[in-house]
């Protein structure tokens, strides 16, 4: 679990479906270690015919579309196409493939998926190699989040990707935790708690471990809240002109001092996210909060198992804030361009989104998608029959345009796992962990 970057590891929410309206997971599912390639509808097409064009798709992961049932719908449509996916269990080797194909020019499927933390560097470097999608017919630029489509658009106004999914971020909590340390359970109490300022969340959190239940903490790790905490601000890593930043940027000094204070105060359970002594956490609620984008309820439904239906909630975070996401885009080099294109802009579009959030529990990126009784009527029975579709459109909607920089993914795992967790798990000062993420960070960019 550890090889998985940190938004790659959405996937693992991924593949414990949630079915909001029954508010149940369905069993879990493991990608093959090596490619796999099949038609979605067997040797006919499954509906796609005869077929007159065959066209193939490469993701990695349990990525959702095919899960979703979403290809077999659109060969259904169109009798004349057949899809086929290929999938790569994990991102940080489907990606270095990916930008060999796209150098070469061969070995690429007709679509590519691209991971949020790779679409800066793709959309720097490869544009030339991919199709404008914003210039497909039925797509529309206003139906998407700006900071969304900004994402994947070059500074000449080009839009190599669509997106597909994204994870705007809540704080799930323990109602019974919080009624035991005298604490509102109300999730519109509890999100007035910290709207706005997240030192006000760890003001909560001092006011949790005054009379926190034997053997609980507030939060599970002090990485998980330096992340939540720079996926809210406008810039973090780089600035506009592509430069190295976050040494001098004061956004991200401020997440990292915040968070420091929350390991200082001995208000987080010390934990490293996506390990298994992170899932016991879940399981044993020695935690009462944690950030957690729409797709992580799902994991924690999962991890925390039926004693904690009805215990788990989710409100509002103090910012908005994202972790997460995806694109589609279509190579030059593919034989069928234009077919690929509509695939990718249906795909895409407000509707298929709203079915892909309702089946798989993956966030739209298309904000037309949110008035959607799919979306916007969306409850989650595990947490209470909390409105979700309501709670992460109101986050994903007030998070800002955001610079992404080609090596971000870099720079966020190394201030996470060898800056901020030596002060989390070791007592390091927060210079120390700062210093030791700072010279990680210089070596990784120097490579």
């Amino acid at each position: 679990m550890r090889t998985h970057s940190r938004t790659s590891r959405r996937l693992v929410g991924l593949v414990a479906v949630v079915v909001f309206g029954a508010g149940s997971v369905g069993g879990c599912a493991e990608d093959p270690a090596e490619p796999s390639v099949g038609s979605v509808g067997g040797a006919s097409g499954g509906g796609g015919g005869g077929g007159g064009t065959t066209l193939t798709v490469g993701v990695f992961g349990a990525f959702g579309l095919k899960e979703a049932g979403l290809y077999d719908e659109y060969m259904k449509r169109n009798k004349d196409v057949v899809i086929k996916q290929t999938s790569i269990e994990r991102n940080e080797n489907y990606y270095p493939q990916l930008l060999t194909h796209l150098a070469s020019g061969s070995g690429l499927a007709d679509i590519q998926a691209v991971e949020v933390n790779n679409i800066a560097e793709v959309t720097a470097t490869q544009s030339g190699r991919l199709m404008d999608l914003g210039r497909t017919e039925g797509v529309r630029k206003d139906s998407f989040l700006p900071w969304k489509w900004s994402q994947a658009t070059t500074a000449h106004g080009k839009t190599v990707g669509l997106g597909t999914d994204i994870g705007p971020q809540g704080i799930c909590y323990r109602r019974d935790l919080f009624a035991k340390a005298g604490l509102p359970t109300d999730r519109t109490a509890v999100g007035k708690l910290w709207a706005g300022d997240w030192r006000a969340y760890l003001a909560a959190g001092k006011r949790y471990k005054a009379r926190a239940p034997r053997g609980t903490v507030f939060v599970d790790s002090a990485a998980g809240v330096m992340a939540a905490i720079t996926g809210g601000n406008e810039k973090r890593f780089y600035d506009a002109d592509g430069k190295v930043v976050y040494k001098t940027n004061p956004a991200v000094r401020q997440a990292w001092d915040t968070a420091a204070e929350f390991a200082r105060e001995g208000l987080t359970g010390r934990l490293q996210q996506f390990t298994p002594a992170w899932d016991q956490g879940f399981a044993n609620a020695t935690f009462a909060t944690v950030s957690c984008p729409a797709w992580m309820l799902g994991y924690i439904q999962d991890k925390a198992g039926e004693a904690g239906r009805g215990k788990w909630d989710v409100a509002a975070a103090p910012r908005p804030s994202n972790w997460g996401g995806s694109f589609l885009t279509v190579p030059q080099a593919g034989r069928n361009k234009a077919a690929a294109a509509r695939l990718v802009a249906w795909l895409t579009a407000p509707e298929q989104q709203a079915k892909l959030f309702e089946r798989r529990g993956s966030f739209p990126s298309a904000q037309a998608a949110y008035d959607l009784p799919a979306v916007s009527g969306a409850r989650h029975a595990y947490f209470g029959n909390a409105p979700m579709g309501r709670i992460f459109a109101g986050a994903a909607q007030g998070v800002p345009v955001q610079i992404v920089g080609p090596k971000d993914l870099i720079i966020a795992q190394n201030l996470a796992d060898i800056g901020m967790l030596q002060v989390d798990q070791k007592g390091r000062s927060s210079k120390q962990g700062w210093d030791a993420a700072v010279k990680a960070i210089d070596n990784a960019l120097d490579r």
